[in-house]
């Protein structure tokens, strides 16, 4: 007995996701399906390796390297068409969307050339007349959905087959392409904010690097020399610093001219931060012992050492921790330096507001009557850059105590330190202002996030409840199919 052949409406159950599966409710002429029934997942290859003649070809060949926009227009590596046949390389055509489903699951791209790709991507390719933009608006909505469906301990991916479970809601074929077009209208505007906010923040941090620039050379309190040219000059300042220091410090090295980056006022000196201040660092007691780690002390870590004054630590220690250990307890006004740290966090300073201690991979300059703790903040913040380039070391480039006392400061008069930190601080404190208006880009992606959320409810305003269902473009499909 031959098998009976499904009906449309019998396909139709298969297809359209019962109300309880329905993750929210759509428009009346919308329909929830499941993305395998709309689309089709289609994988890629990678020609062999050891065969010169599958690659450097013209054949674009695009990898996860390659996704980090919206649209992809070149690609890293090429293939061969001999290398395109020889594998399992698909062809994407431009205006097709590629899915990423291995090490970054979920991104998306929408091609502007037509490129193979490798086995980490899938083209997206529709069985029903769904415009390219409203499928990468849906993928990039759900990137956290397809992230949270995937597996892998050390590489994550997804399998086409659950890719094919994902509730699609599906709306009439007029209104997929208002969505489509009202959603890019937006992204553009939102973009277009996102630019305007990045050159503002680089313009201030020009702005901010112009300044501290500025005040180190003493340019920026010129016409405050010239009223007060009878104060205390530096050579005698730091005369008086090494009175202080009788029996209390080492030798450092000799300055150099060819160390020198510019000319000083000439009532400035160049000196080395160690000649200057004592200069240590930290410890970490033994986590071995948990009752050290139940005390009152702040212990305070790189992590928490980012341009700021510190009140208070994430952890905290006990006086036998600090007897245990390396860790010392620094008073009030100690400048403290991340010395080791990825990202933005080796080199940044803060000074203390409180008495604490810290790990080893801080260093502390402690307070020196005659240069304001204020001053050294704002020198650390202005050769931030510089100092960083400096730092070396292993597989993670750090800064040590060593290193950090031989940096040669521009130290001013004491009274044109203040004046220069009372400027400094009357500048910033106006910037701040500023900087809270650019800080609105975490604002600007949640607004994106808005944006795509509604069109997927129908929510844009662009459904007209009198066109016909989305039911209506199934049946006509599944009829072709069945032809």
């Amino acid at each position: 007995m031959s098998k009976k052949t499904k009906t449309i409406d019998e396909i139709l159950t298969e297809v359209l996701i019962p109300d309880e599966g329905q993750p929210y409710n759509l428009p009346n002429n919308w329909n929830w399906v499941y993305s395998g029934y709309v689309m089709d997942f289609i994988g890629g290859g990678t020609p062999s390796k050891s065969n010169t003649n599958y690659w450097n070809g013209d054949i674009p060949w695009s990898t996860v390297k390659d996704i980090k926009q919206t649209y992809i227009s070149s690609t890293i590596d090429y293939i061969t068409s001999e290398g395109l046949k020889n594998s399992s390389a698909s062809m994407a055509l431009e205006n097709e969307l590629l899915l990423i489903t291995r090490m970054s699951p979920g991104k998306c791209t929408i091609t502007k050339i037509s490129t193979a790709i490798n086995q980490d991507l899938k083209i997206v390719r529709p069985k029903i007349e769904i415009p390219t933009y409203l499928l990468w608006i849906f993928f990039t909505f759900n990137t956290p959905l397809i992230e949270s469906m995937s597996t892998g301990s050390t590489v994550k991916g997804i399998q086409v087959a659950k890719l094919k479970t994902i509730p699609f809601p599906l709306p009439p074929i007029h209104e997929q392409k208002r969505i489509a077009e009202k959603v890019e209208r937006l992204l553009s505007k939102v973009n277009e904010a996102k630019q305007l906010i990045e050159e503002a923040k680089e313009t201030l941090e020009l702005r901010r690097a112009a300044i501290l620039d500025m005040s180190f050379r003493g340019e920026l309190t010129k016409k405050w020399r010239e009223e007060n040219p009878n104060v205390m000059d530096a050579e005698t300042l730091y005369c008086k610093i090494k009175e202080s220091q009788i029996g209390k410090r080492k030798k450092v090295k000799d300055i150099t001219n060819n160390e020198l980056r510019y000319e000083l006022p000439h009532n400035w000196k160049w000196v080395r931060l160690g000649d200057v201040f004592n200069i240590t660092s930290g410890g970490t007691p033994k986590r071995s012992e948990p009752s050290y780690y139940e005390g009152d002390i702040p212990w305070i870590k790189t992590g928490e050492v980012k341009w700021n004054y510190i009140y208070d630590s994430e952890e905290k220690i006990n006086s036998d921790a600090i007897a245990n250990s390396s860790a010392k307890l620094l008073p009030i006004n100690t400048v403290l330096v991340a010395m080791y740290g990825q990202g933005l966090t080796r080199g940044r300073a803060s000074i203390l507001n409180i008495e604490a201690a810290c790990n080893q991979a801080v260093c502390a300059l402690l307070p020196n009557e005659n240069v304001l703790s204020e001053f050294l903040f704002y020198y650390f913040m202005e050769g931030y850059q510089r100092f960083r380039q400096i730092a070396k070391g292993g597989n993670q480039e750090n800064f040590s105590a060593t290193m950090i006392s031989e940096f040669l400061l521009p130290l001013p008069p004491f009274e044109e330190q203040k004046a220069i930190v009372h400027i400094l601080e009357g500048i910033f404190n106006r910037e701040e202002e500023a900087e809270s208006i650019i800080n609105l880009k975490d604002m600007v992606d949640e607004l994106k996030q808005c944006i795509l959320l509604k069109a997927y409810r129908g929510e844009l305003g662009t459904n007209d409840p009198s066109e016909e269902s989305a039911i209506e473009l199934l049946k006509e499909v599944l009829e072709e199919q069945m032809k």
